[in-house]
């Protein structure tokens, strides 16, 4: 029988979480064969744009921008005046960067959700390397790419056994809002439910 106790039974909240966004960037999205990259960027978008409503803390960091661009302006413009981190580091675990690192550490929160491009490797090595620290992890699947769709599951596989909690964007908007007597529902309706094309934002 399952700990009551067990925090990862507890919903993820705008009180315990924050979102870490890896290397969405023009060179890393040109490489992403995996799935719809219209979906993959709008899930990330639809994260974010749900953290700056429920003001929950935002990590973004790129590798090497002068290469592969800079971080989507879509998403840094929801975060005017914040960094996306260039890693100094150019490790694919984006937390090897000690500046990367501080600034995830510097929100207090426990849980962490993430996702980044590609699947198999920064994204996967960011979060096990979360794991490795004691943190729970939750991967953002949707907002996520590869280069191939077997380096995209197999990724994913590889995450989910070294104990990686899926989510999906809607599913972690509407745990994030937790009910409708929130008083940013219907601004996450009118912004993120209906851009993400959920049923909920086309009521």
């Amino acid at each position: 029988m399952a700990n009551p106790k067990d925090g990862k039974l507890e919903l993820l909240s705008d009180k315990n979480s924050a979102l870490v966004l890896v290397d969405y960037q023009r060179a890393m999205f040109a490489g992403v064969a995996s799935g719809d990259k219209t979906i993959i960027r709008n899930s990330a978008y639809c994260a974010a744009k749900a953290a700056t409503i429920l003001n929950i803390p935002v990590v973004l960091t790129t590798i090497n921008p002068e290469h592969n661009g800079n971080f989507i302006g879509e998403i840094t413009r929801l975060f005017p005046g914040q960094e996306a981190i260039s890693r100094s580091v150019l490790s694919f675990d984006a937390f090897e960067d000690d500046k990367v690192w501080t600034a995830f550490r510097k929100t207090g929160r426990k849980k962490l959700v993430v996702s980044g491009l590609w699947t198999s490797m920064c994204f996967a090595y960011t979060a096990l390397h979360a794991i490795r620290e004691g943190y729970e992890v939750y991967g953002l699947i949707d907002a996520g790419g590869d280069s191939t769709a077997d380096a995209h599951r197999y990724g994913i596989e590889r995450m989910l056994q070294a104990g990686v909690i899926p989510i999906t964007t809607e599913s972690l908007i509407s745990e994030w809002m937790h009910d409708w007597a929130n008083p940013k529902s219907m601004e996450l309706v009118r912004e993120v439910y209906s851009r993400y094309g959920a049923m909920i934002g086309l009521q």
